[in-house]
Order: C-alpha cells, then structure tokens, then sequence
C-alpha cells in the first residue's frame, strides 16, 4: 500500500494480508449471479416481451460483472491485520478506510468458520467477539492453517491478559 494510504495504521508493523483465494470466491460468486440473471432474465423478458428486451438483463449482468471483478479485487487487497503485544489491528477499505484495534484483554471468544464455498476454496473466517456486539471483528478469507493459529493465538493471549470479566 501507499504511505498515504497508512495514514490510520500504526507505522512499523508486521501486517499480514488474506488469501487471494477470498478474491477467486468472491468473483466466483459475482460472475454465477451475473450469469444467472443474464440467462434467466434475459430469457424470461425475451420470450415473454420481446428478443430485443431479453438483450437488457444480459446488458446490465455484463456492466455489472465488469464493475464488479475489478473493485473486489481492490477490496480484496484491502484487508490486513497485525498482532502487537497487547492488541490486533484489522484495516479494510478502499474508499473509506477502517482500522478495528482489539484488545486482547477484551475479548471473550474466538470463532473459526468456513461455510460450504469457503472450504471448496480453501479459506475460513475467524471472528473475534467482544462484550459489545458493536466491537466484534472479523479477519476474512485465511487459510485454514492460519486462521487456526490466529485462534489459538488470540485464544491465549486474550486468557492471558483478561480483564477480569
């Protein structure tokens, strides 16, 4: 990323970034849901109104998925975390940028999911929860691997240093 794009992160830090596999799911989906409104939209207002109206979803399907592929690739590429010694820093965002700080202190459990389509691409989300619903984050689009020993990771150290709740 850009210097001016760090202008929220702390400086020196060991940031690491998700699986370009979260990019190949997420376009994956786009590109079936465009398809699936070309062909059944297109077909459904061509038979029903007229050809050159069937040409319409299919239009929009194709502006969408030329959009679409780009800006989730750049959303993909958005999405980082660190650990420091007391606290986990995720930054995301391509217009607006976010930067999340947990206190490991602060956090009550540590979830690990991978739906159906997260397995198939190898890649799970770990969801780090608080005593406010409001502060909960969210690391998406880790391998496995990673993702466990983040957990474990987090796990222990938020034990380590709980803040009596």
């Amino acid at each position: 990323m850009k210097p001016a794009d760090d202008a929220l992160a702390p400086p020196d830090l060991d940031w690491r970034s998700v699986s370009e596999q979260l990019y190949t799911m997420r376009r994956a989906l786009l590109l079936g849901v465009c398809a699936l409104l070309a062909i059944l939209g297109g077909g459904l207002l061509g038979w029903l109104v007229a050809w050159w109206a069937g040409l319409v979803p299919v239009l929009v399907a194709i502006g969408v998925g030329a959009w679409g592929v780009p800006a989730i690739g750049r959303n993909q590429r958005s999405w980082r975390y660190a650990e420091r010694a007391d606290d986990l820093l995720i930054e995301h965002g391509v217009l607006f940028r976010r930067l999340v700080v947990v206190p490991y202190g602060r956090m009550q459990f540590v979830d690990v999911a991978a739906g159906p389509l997260e397995r198939r691409f190898g890649i799970a989300t770990v969801t780090l929860h608080t005593a406010s619903a409001s502060s909960d984050a969210v690391v998406r689009g880790l391998p496995p691997t990673e993702a466990g020993r983040l957990r474990d990771r987090l796990a222990a150290l938020g034990e380590a240093r709980s803040a009596g709740l």
